[in-house]
This record gives C-alpha cells, sequence and structure tokens, in this order.
C-alpha cells in the first residue's frame, strides 16, 4: 500500500495542509515544521503524485513554444534556453513549429490547449492575435517570442529588428556598397518587414544609394540560392554589390550561389551580411558579417515572464534586446 499526505501528516504531528504547503510554498511554513515534515516523508519513503496534483489544478507542468521553423538554429538556441530556465522551475518545454503557416501554428495551439499546458511561447506568422486572445482567456499564459506586442496586450521578448535593420544597411553604406539587394520573405512576418524598414531608413538618407526588395516564399538555404543565382546572372551594371538577407540560412544559400558561380566573389563583387549570427555563420566556407541576436536569453527570459503571470501578475511586460552586427570576411574580406 502506498504512503498518502495523510500519513506524512501523522506522522509528523501536523495537518494535511501543513504537508502540503511544505511541498509546494515551504517558504511561508517554519523552518522547524520543514525539517519535521521532510523527515516524515523520508522515513515512510512518500512519493508526490504530479499527475494526480496537476490533474486536480488543472494545468500541467508543460509550456508549449512554437516558433516559426525549427529547422532554423536560431529557434533551437532559443528553445535551449527556454528549456533551461523551464526545468530550473519544475516544468519541461515542449517545441513546435509552423513552419510559416497560420493553420499549422492554430494546431499547434489547439493541441497544446487540449494538453493544457502551463502556457504558451510563440513567435506568430501574422500580426492576427484573436486565436492568442481566445487561449489566454480560457486560463493558458501567453508570451511573444522573438516579437513585440504593439498594443502590450501580451507580454513579449523580442528584439529591436528595426534597428538591426538599419546597422546591416549603414554597414555596407559604410564600406562603399550602393547597389544593396534585399532578400528575405514572406514579407508580412513582423520581424522581416522590420528589417526591410530599418534597411529603407537607412538608404533612404544616401541619395547615391538604392535599395531592391526580393521576397521570398521562404526563410531557407533554398529560397536564398535561388534569389542570388537570379542576381548573379544580371549584368555588372545591373547587379548589386551588396545582398542584406533577412536571416542566415538565407544567407547560406546566397553564398552558394555565389561560390558556384566562377565569375564572382564574396566579397569583392558582391558583400554579404545576414541576421541571427547562428553557428553556421562563422564556420561558412566565407563567414558572414550577421546581426546578432541573444536567442537563448530571449527563451529564458521569455519563460521567466510567463512564470511571472502564471505567479498572478497583472503586469504585461515588454522586453527588447539590442541587436549587435558582427562584421566577418562575407563584408571586410581577409585583410
Amino acid at each position: 500500500m502506498s504512503t498518502s499526505v495523510r500519513d506524512v501528516a501523522r506522522k509528523a504531528g501536523v495537518s494535511v495542509g501543513t504537508v502540503s504547503n511544505v511541498l509546494n510554498r515551504p517558504e511561508i511554513v517554519s523552518p522547524a515544521t520543514v525539517d519535521r515534515v521532510m523527515a516524515a516523508i523520508e522515513e515512510l519513503g512518500f512519493v508526490r503524485n504530479d499527475a494526480a496534483r496537476q490533474l486536480r489544478a488543472g494545468r500541467s507542468h508543460t509550456i508549449g513554444l512554437v516558433v516559426l521553423d525549427t529547422r532554423n538554429p536560431f529557434f533551437t538556441d532559443l528553445a535551449h534556453g527556454a528549456q533551461h530556465r523551464a526545468l530550473s522551475a519544475g516544468h519541461t518545454v515542449l517545441l513546435g513549429g509552423s513552419d510559416e503557416s497560420s493553420e499549422r501554428e492554430s494546431t499547434l495551439l489547439d493541441l497544446f490547449e487540449e494538453q493544457r499546458v502551463a502556457g504558451v511561447l510563440i513567435s506568430p506568422v501574422h500580426t492576427d492575435l484573436s486565436r492568442l486572445w481566445r487561449l489566454r482567456e480560457s486560463g493558458t499564459q501567453v508570451v511573444l517570442v522573438d516579437r513585440g506586442s504593439a498594443d502590450q496586450s501580451f507580454s513579449s521578448v523580442s528584439v529591436n529588428d528595426v534597428e538591426g535593420g538599419r546597422a546591416a544597411a549603414q554597414h555596407l553604406v559604410d564600406i562603399g556598397r550602393r547597389r544593396i539587394a534585399f532578400i528575405g520573405g514572406p514579407l508580412d512576418i513582423e520581424q522581416v518587414s522590420q528589417r526591410l524598414e530599418g534597411a529603407q531608413s537607412v538608404i533612404a538618407r544616401h541619395t547615391n544609394a538604392a535599395l531592391t526588395v526580393h521576397p521570398t516564399d521562404a526563410l531557407t538555404v533554398l529560397e536564398g540560392r535561388r534569389v542570388a543565382e537570379q542576381l548573379a546572372a544580371l549584368p555588372a551594371a545591373e547587379r548589386p554589390d551588396a545582398i542584406f538577407a533577412a536571416n542566415d540560412l538565407l544567407a547560406m544559400g546566397v553564398i552558394q550561389a555565389i561560390v558556384m558561380s566562377s565569375s564572382l566573389r564574396v566579397p569583392e563583387d558582391i558583400a554579404l551580411v545576414g541576421y541571427d549570427d547562428i553557428d553556421f555563420a562563422s564556420a561558412a566556407v566565407v563567414p558572414i558579417t550577421s546581426v546578432r541576436q541573444p536567442a537563448a536569453e530571449i527563451g529564458a527570459t521569455a519563460v521567466e515572464l510567463l512564470l511571472r503571470e502564471a505567479a498572478g501578475t497583472e503586469q504585461r511586460e515588454q522586453i527588447v534586446f539590442q541587436p549587435e552586427l558582427i562584421a566577418r570576411a562575407s563584408t571586410l574580406g581577409y585583410a
């Protein structure tokens, strides 16, 4: 026969409620009582039934995390940071990728809601957050990751992507590039549109520079290579002398396309800036200049905000990190 909470309470000479407090809120119980209850637990071999406790509470200790693309190392690093912080609080993270699809995102949210997760961290595909409102109204806390909450109705952890776009374009202008191509999309992904906005704001101040926009269907290596092959095939007078890719996967595709062209070189003919600064950026055949985001810190901070909301705080917090441009050979060469 298994040992119950009542058995522990009887052995320690305390109430069942006191045993519950020792297990769940030991800070409100006197140290002497905590020691007595813990001694009884050890002597009786009591093991708490977390599954039953969670069922009674109506929530699990799982946090759902929905990202745009699980194949992107940036989101892998973000998930790692989230998992590390969640585990320290007795939670675990269940990761799902929307593949930049609203339908798939909705399916994942439905599954998380059915599983009664403790909360959801999400990098939404689009700006319509009505599904997230319904999720929160049902009792599930929601925190946005890798994008802000414009009306501050949700807590969020993001990077200033407009500033990141400015940093990328300014760097290219500073090294003398004037025909800059922006590669990225879909453009209705907020992070992409903000990076483009930042780049456009820099080019607008330079009458001798121009920025062309080349949307992609996804933020992948294949899409970066496809667009870069088209740009590399243009006559020299029309070809861009620099490319700003909306993420490092696109930038890696650009490197592939240019390296396969026997007549073009990076950065001599086309300079390149990526975004995210994933590990592969520095390990590419031509190390890629990139705008760094603190991925793991974003994930950990998002979990922290979620835990605060789960504890009952009504305050919505918007945490915004500043990006940092890391210059490498794809713009500076090897000199």
